[in-house]
């Protein structure tokens, strides 16, 4: 367990925060690969799904600064602000962005099927439809957070 402090060490904060990120987006790949049978390496890095790893990531972020510099610091209100932008963001506009994309692409299916000839650029595009989050993968992702935070060895 040793070897685990060195880096703690140097960024306490900074590596709770991406141990989050990293293990919400480890279980987004095992999820698809219960859920849909299969292996989609774009869930290793990708937005969008279940849990959310922004959500994820800030509130490690903001257990570690809790636990790290106190919670009547500075850098907790801040890390406070930050977190509840980030959250609402995932929940609000990225996840409006991701259904307009859905449409968006449905209107392209079927031009296409009427008339690709008259369109070949468009043959090939498509609008990603995974950015955003619903509020229950939102809510996982921040309990992995504050789990994470909170279990995260604070450095001596």
């Amino acid at each position: 367990m040793q070897w685990l402090m060195v880096p703690l060490q140097w960024n306490f904060i900074l590596i709770t925060a991406v141990a989050a990120s990293l293990a919400a987006q480890l279980i987004k790949v095992i999820l698809n690969l219960i859920i849909i049978g299969k292996f989609i390496p774009e869930r290793i890095w990708g937005a969008g799904g279940m849990p959310s790893s922004h959500s994820a990531t800030v509130c490690a972020m903001l257990v570690a600064t809790g636990r790290y510099c106190g919670t009547g610091s500075p850098l907790f209100a801040l890390a406070v602000v930050i977190s509840v932008i980030v959250m609402y963001d995932a929940m609000g506009v990225r996840r409006e962005t991701g259904e307009q994309a859905k449409v968006l692409n449905q209107m392209l299916n079927e031009w296409m099927d009427e008339g690709a000839q008259n369109f070949p650029w468009l043959a090939d595009k498509r609008l990603k439809e995974m950015v955003g989050h619903t509020p229950v993968q939102v809510l996982a992702g921040a309990v992995l957070g504050v789990v994470i935070g909170f279990v995260m060895p604070l450095p001596a």
